[in-house]
C-alpha cells in the first residue's frame, strides 16, 4: 500500500542523522556520493549502538556554523513535507556544534530561527528537543536543559538525553532532569535500546520522563509493560533503526506488535533519515508486510503520538483533526 498520502507524526527524529546528500553537497561539494553512503548512512546490521552512532560524526562535523545549521535544518523539513509529516519534534545537541566558535545559545537561536523559516515554507507543525548526551559531564547537561528554559515560548519544547546508555549511569544527569521537572520543561529520554527493560526502569525512576526514546526492550517485562500502561508513558519507537543497531535480529523479531497489542502508548519513527536511510511511508509498508498492520493501527499510532507531543493543546486538537480527517478519506 502507498503511505506516502497518510498524514504523519514524528517524535524522535535527530538533526544530525539525517542530511541528504543534497544539503552534504552543498555544504561540501568534494564529498562523493560514493563517501556519502560509506561515511554517513550506516550498514544494514552495525555491531551495536556505538558503531552505528559513528556515523553521526559526520552529520555534526558539517554542522558548525550558522549558515550550516541553517540548510541542514531547512532540508529536513523538505525531506518531512515530502514524506506528508505534518507535525514533527526534531532533536539535536547544541553542544556539538562548537567547533568553530558558536556559543551555544547562538546555536540554538540559529537552529529555532531555521525551525520557524522551515514551518512557513511548509506549512508543517512542531518544535525542538535539545539533547544532553550520557558521555556528558554534570555542568555540560545543566547547560543543556538550561538552555531549553531560556529557549521556553520559541520552537523549543523539551529536554532529552541520547548516546550510549549502556556504556554510562544516569549519575551525571540527575540534576538535570531534576531542574527540569521543577521548571515545567517536558522530558523525553533515551532508554531501552542498548540496554534491557532495566535501563528504562532506572530512567522513569530517576528521570519522570512522560516519554521514552525507542524504549522497546520494554517488551521483555511485562510488569514493566503494564507500568507503561499504567502511567501513560509514550514510546518512540523507531523499527529499522532498532535493526541496525543489532538490538533484534530481523523486522520480524522487533517488538513493536507486541507493544502495540499490550496496549502501550506508542509511535512509529524514522529515528535518523540518513543513518537509517528510511522515511516513515516506508516503515508503515514494512510494519504491513511484517505484522498485517493496517490503518487502523497507524491511526492509533499518530493519535498517541500527537496526544503525547510537547505542543500545545490548541496544535494538539487542530493535528489530531487533520489526521482523523486524512485517514477517513482513505
Amino acid at each position: 500500500m502507498d503511505y506516502h498520502q497518510l498524514p504523519k507524526i514524528e517524535l524522535h527524529l535527530h538533526l544530525d542523522c539525517s542530511l541528504s546528500y543534497k544539503v552534504v553537497q552543498q555544504i561540501d561539494p568534494a564529498v562523493s556520493y560514493e563517501d556519502y553512503c560509506h561515511s554517513f548512512i550506516a550498514p544494514v546490521r552495525c555491531t551495536d549502538l556505538v558503531d552505528y552512532l559513528t556515523r553521526a560524526v559526520k552529520g555534526f562535523e558539517l554542522m558548525q556554523t550558522k549558515e550550516q545549521l541553517r540548510l541542514v535544518t531547512l532540508d529536513l523539513f523538505e525531506q518531512l513535507k515530502a514524506d506528508n509529516v505534518i507535525y514533527a519534534e526534531i532533536r539535536f545537541a547544541p553542544l556539538l556544534h562548537l567547533e568553530k566558535g558558536l556559543t551555544p545559545v547562538e546555536v540554538v537561536e540559529t537552529v529555532n530561527a531555521a525551525f520557524t523559516e522551515g514551518k512557513a515554507m511548509t506549512g508543517m507543525e512542531g518544535g525542538l528537543i535539545l539533547c544532553t548526551l550520557r558521555h556528558y559531564t554534570e555542568e555540560q547537561s545543566m547547560e543543556t536543559v538550561q538552555l531549553v528554559q531560556q529557549f521556553k515560548g520559541t520552537n523549543v519544547l523539551a529536554f532529552d538525553m541520547a548516546g550510549d546508555e549502556a556504556g554510562y549511569p544516569v549519575t551525571a544527569h540527575v540534576k538535570a532532569f531534576q531542574f527540569a521537572n521543577e521548571h515545567g520543561i517536558h522530558c523525553t529520554c533515551h532508554g531501552g535500546e542498548a540496554k534491557g527493560p532495566e535501563s528504562v526502569w532506572e530512567t522513569l525512576e530517576h528521570f519522570h520522563p512522560t516519554r521514552i526514546g525507542h524504549g522497546v526492550r520494554s517488551a521483555e517485562d511485562q510488569q514493566l509493560l503494564d507500568h507503561l500502561v499504567k502511567k501513560d508513558i509514550h514510546l518512540e519507537v523507531c523499527p529499522t533503526s532498532n535493526i541496525q543497531t543489532n538490538i533484534f535480529p530481523a523486522i520480524e523479531e522487533h517488538a513493536a506488535d507486541k507493544i502495540y497489542r499490550h496496549g502501550v502508548s506508542m509511535s512509529i519513527n524514522t529515528d535518523a533519515r540518513t543513518v537509517t536511510p528510511v522515511t516513515l511511508s516506508g516503515e508503515y509498508n514494512k510494519l504491513q508486510d511484517t505484522f498485517h498492520w493496517t490503518n487502523e493501527h497507524f491511526l492509533r499510532c499518530n493519535l498517541e503520538g500527537i496526544r503525547h507531543s510537547f505542543t500545545t493543546e490548541a496544535v494538539k486538537q487542530k493535528i489530531a483533526a487533520q489526521i482523523q480527517e486524512g485517514y477517513n478519506k482513505r
